[in-house]
């Protein structure tokens, strides 16, 4: 199955369309204003809010919690690197591998990519597909590139 999030470009604050591979709308995200940091709400296309990443403060590089029904699901780290950009996860065993660019990743369960995750240029604001082997990891794979994204804006990459 195949998602596209297109970053809002003009908007007050971080906001997404997420689309199925039909063009309808699956997902919105909305960012509130918070001193120091991102929180980003996650909502269905009947605006229902499931979800948030919030980004931990006080920490050297950019950190997301990602919460699924008000739980904590997962957690994402930008780590230190010089080539290619590099997150450390906690969440189902995942783990995430970035191009040198950092505009391709792939996530890997085990030894198998489960979700490839590519940015599109020429795009205004940014652009994102998403390949996703699993529709049960649509939402998490879905969030994930989310947090990826704000751990790159944090950083001002």
């Amino acid at each position: 199955m195949r998602l596209l999030i297109k970053q809002r470009v003009f908007s007050w604050t971080d906001s997404y369309d997420i689309y199925d591979e039909n063009g309808n709308v699956r997902y919105f995200v909305k960012a509130e204003l918070i001193a120091l940091g991102h929180q980003l709400h996650v909502y269905d296309a009947n605006q229902n809010e499931i979800g948030m990443i919030k980004q931990k403060l006080l920490t050297f590089l950019p950190a997301f919690e990602i919460e699924i029904g008000g739980r904590t699901v997962g957690k994402i780290q930008k780590e230190f690197s010089f080539f290619k950009p590099r997150y450390e996860i906690d969440c189902n065993g995942w783990r995430v591998e970035g191009d040198f660019l950092g505009w391709d990743y792939d996530v890997y369960s085990g030894c198998s990519s489960i979700i490839h995750i590519s940015k599109e240029l020429l795009h205004f604001g940014d652009t994102y597909v998403i390949d996703i082997a699993n529709p049960e990891d649509e939402l998490m794979g879905m969030m994930l590139v989310i947090a990826i994204d704000a751990a790159n804006c944090s950083q001002g990459d």
